[in-house]
């Protein structure tokens, strides 16, 4: 596969440039090794594509976790307590998670709740989702995942791997692709969500 189109937010790109450009070409290299077209396996049941073949979510998001995991690239997880007053959220976050639970005790939180948010790929701080899913998912990543890590602590960027709505369009209905997503991100305005992103497109 390649990558036909990029959306760099609040200077993510130039970030990967100056302090991973190793890392990036090692994601670009990783996403050419995968073979669109081997995954064309999905037999289409919706009255419009009826039995048509399409792209395989779910065989092209193994082939992307075998590649990614064989060159260090592993799931995370970020746990935290959550709170509804936002009075105590500035030095919430800050804290680690074995203190966060104490913290709240003292502020008069009786029963904190523990949670927690998982990211598909990090690597030196660089949080990575290939998204082949709903348009919700990808929002979530968005809009809620990658920001909870980096002010968290956890990454400094994140980058997110879309179909572009070429592929897309030999997927199945409700699969987000680049183009929509990256319109999305722009009608927040320029500074939201308030993390470095890089939006990547593929194809085959």
């Amino acid at each position: 596969m390649r990558i036909t189109q990029k959306y760099s937010h609040l200077n993510g790109e130039e970030y990967l440039l100056v302090h991973h450009n190793e890392l990036y070409q090692e994601i670009v290299d990783t996403i050419q090794r995968i073979d669109a077209e081997t995954f064309m396996t999905k037999e289409s049941k919706e009255k419009t594509m009826l039995g048509r073949m399409l792209y395989s979510p779910i065989d092209l998001n193994k082939a992307f976790n075998i590649e990614f995991n064989q060159i260090g690239w592993h799931e995370s997880r970020y746990r935290y307590y959550i709170t509804t007053e936002q009075r105590f959220l500035p030095e919430l976050i800050t804290l680690p998670y074995a203190e966060q639970k104490q913290f709240l005790i003292d502020h008069g939180i009786q029963e904190p709740i523990s949670s927690f948010k998982q990211t598909d790929f990090v690597k030196e701080q660089i949080a990575l989702e290939v998204q082949f899913g709903k348009y919700a998912f990808v929002a979530f990543d968005l809009f809620v995942k990658h920001l909870l890590f980096y002010s968290g602590g956890m990454i400094n960027l994140g980058i997110e791997v879309l179909p572009t709505k070429k592929m897309q369009s030999q997927m199945s209905s409700g699969v987000a692709y680049y183009e929509g997503e990256v319109y999305n991100v722009l009608r927040h305005g320029r500074n939201n969500p308030p993390v470095p992103l890089l939006i990547l497109g593929i194809e085959p």
